[in-house]
C-alpha cells in the first residue's frame, strides 16, 4: 500500500479497520480535555472498560457469599485461574494444560529456573542476550550464585555486532555451537523491550535443543503482541507478565508455559505448594504432594482472584478479536507509524533514527538526535503518552486493539511541530 501522510488518509484508514471498534472497549486518559495518543502499551496496557465489571462480579460474591465464593457463585474462585488457560493457549500457541496464571514475572521465571536449571560439573552455563531486562539479569545472576556457582563463569551474553542496534540470529546460533556440552541453559527476551526486535525463537529453541540444552522464553513483551507457536517450537518452558499487551492492570498476574513433555511427573525438581496439587483430593489435606497434571502443577497459593478477574476479561476481547487478526492490524499501523517517522525526519533534517528492525512486533524505538528528554517532554505535555529510554531512545507502540490511524498522523504533527519549537 502506498501510504500518505495526510488527514484524509488517516481517516480513510480507519474507515476500513476491522478492529477500530475495539477503541471503544477502552478508557483513554485526557490531555487539555482531549483524548490522548496513547504509545504505551508495551508498558502498560489501557484499562478495558469490561474489567470494572468482572472485579465488581468478584466484590458482589465477596459480600453476598463470603467464604462461600469458592465454591459458589457465577464463576467459584477456587478454579477461577483455569478460565484463562484455554483463551491464554491460543494467544501463546499452547496447549490448555501447558498453561497456568499465577504469581508474578520474575516470581515465576525464578520458580521455573528450580525446574529447568540444574548445573552440573560439565553442563553449567546459561546464555542470554546482551543488556537482557534488568529483572531478567538479576533473577539469572542471584540463581546462579544460589547454585555456589559465579555468574561471570556461567553467564554467557550474546552481544549485538559494533555499529549495530539489533541481534544477528546467526550469532546467537554461533554462540550455541560455540558452548555446545557445556550448555545447560538458554533464556532470552522473546521480544526485546529496548529495540522491540522479535527474536527467531523457532530457530534459537531448536538450536538450544540440537544441543542438550533446556530452553525458555521471557515473553513479557510478545504475548498479545507477536505470533507465538510455543508448544510446536518445542519450548520447554516460558512465562510473562499481563499487564502490557494484555491489558489485565498494573503489575497483575503472570503466565506461564511448560511443556507438556514435562508434566505429570512427580520428580521433577520444583517448589511446590498447596495449589500445585491434585484438585481432587487437595481439601483432604494429605502429607504427600499430588502434582496437577497440567501446568497448575507449579502453583504455590490459591490464585489472586481480584487480580485475575480484569485478565479474564481483557482475555474475553482477544477470544473475540482473535490473534491473526490483531497482528494483521499490528503490522499496518506500525508500518503506517514508520512512514510517518521517516516524513518527518526529511521534513527537519533527520532528527532521529528508527532502530527497530524489520523482525518485530508494534514497537518502534526511535534514537534522537540533539533533542534528548525536551522532545520527550514536549510530547507528554501534548497528550502523547510515550517512554523514554536512557540515553536518548523513545518507544513509540501502537497497539492494535486501542490505537488509530488518525492517532499515527496526529502524532506526527506534534512530532514536527515539536522539533521545531524554541522550547525543544
Amino acid at each position: 500500500m502506498q501510504f500518505q501522510n495526510t488527514l484524509a488518509f488517516a481517516q480513510k484508514l480507519d474507515q476500513e479497520d476491522t478492529l477500530g471498534k475495539y477503541r471503544e472497549e477502552f478508557i483513554f486518559p485526557k490531555v487539555k480535555d482531549k483524548e490522548v495518543i496513547y504509545f504505551t502499551g508495551n508498558s502498560l496496557g489501557l484499562q478495558p472498560k469490561l474489567a470494572k465489571s468482572y472485579i465488581e462480579g468478584v466484590m458482589e460474591d465477596w459480600a453476598e457469599l463470603a467464604v462461600e465464593g469458592h465454591f459458589h457463585g457465577e464463576r467459584p474462585w477456587w478454579d477461577y485461574h483455569e478460565r484463562l488457560a484455554a483463551p491464554l493457549a491460543k494467544v501463546v500457541g499452547a496447549r490448555k494444560e501447558e498453561v497456568s496464571v499465577m504469581n508474578t514475572l520474575t516470581v515465576n521465571l525464578h520458580l521455573l529456573m528450580v525446574s529447568f536449571y540444574r548445573p552440573s560439573k560439565k553442563r553449567f552455563k546459561i546464555l542470554c542476550e546482551e543488556k537482557a531486562f534488568p529483572s531478567d539479569q538479576y533473577m539469572l545472576q542471584s540463581q546462579v550464585r544460589f547454585h555456589g556457582l559465579d555468574p561471570k563463569d556461567v553467564i554467557v551474553e550474546v552481544k549485538k555486532r559494533a555499529g549495530e542496534h539489533f541481534w544477528r540470529t546467526n550469532d546467537v546460533l554461533s554462540k550455541i555451537d560455540e558452548i555446545g556440552g557445556e550448555l545447560a541453559l538458554v533464556l532470552m527476551g522473546g521480544v526485546n523491550y529496548y529495540n522491540g526486535q522479535v527474536l527467531d525463537m523457532e530457530t534459537i529453541t531448536k538450536a538450544g535443543k540440537q544441543v542438550g540444552a533446556h530452553v525458555g522464553w521471557d515473553l513479557a513483551h510478545a504475548v498479545g503482541n507477536v505470533a507465538l507457536q510455543l508448544h510446536d517450537w518445542n519450548v520447554d518452558f516460558a512465562a510473562w507478565c499481563s499487564y502490557k499487551y494484555m491489558n489485565s492492570g498494573p503489575g497483575n498476574a503472570s503466565g506461564i508455559f511448560v511443556n507438556k513433555k514435562h508434566l505429570n511427573k512427580k520428580n521433577i525438581p520444583r517448589f511446590e505448594g498447596w495449589w500445585g496439587t491434585k484438585k481432587e483430593t487437595r481439601f483432604l489435606m494429605k502429607p504427600e504432594f499430588e502434582p496437577m497434571e497440567n501446568a497448575d502443577a507449579w502453583q504455590l497459593s490459591n490464585p489472586p482472584v481480584l487480580a485475575l478477574a480484569p485478565y479474564l476479561a481483557s482475555l474475553r476481547l482477544f477470544e473475540e478479536a482473535g490473534m491473526p487478526a490483531l497482528i494483521e492490524k499490528r503490522d499496518k499501523i506500525t508500518a503506517y507509524l514508520e512512514f510517518i517517522l521517516m516524513e518527518i525526519n526529511k521534513e527537519t533534517e533527520d532528527t532521529f533514527e528508527v532502530i527497530t528492525p524489520k523482525d518485530r512486533g508494534c514497537q518502534l524505538s526511535v534514537l534522537l538526535h540533539g533533542h534528548g528528554k525536551r522532545l520527550f517532554n514536549y510530547l507528554i505535555a501534548n497528550g502523547v503518552i510515550t517512554d523514554w529510554r536512557e540515553p536518548n531512545v523513545i518507544r513509540l507502540a501502537p497497539a492494535p486493539f486501542y490505537c488509530s490511524y488518525m492517532d499515527m498522523y496526529r502524532f506526527g504533527q506534534i512530532l514536527k511541530k515539536g522539533i521545531r519549537s524554541k522550547t525543544v
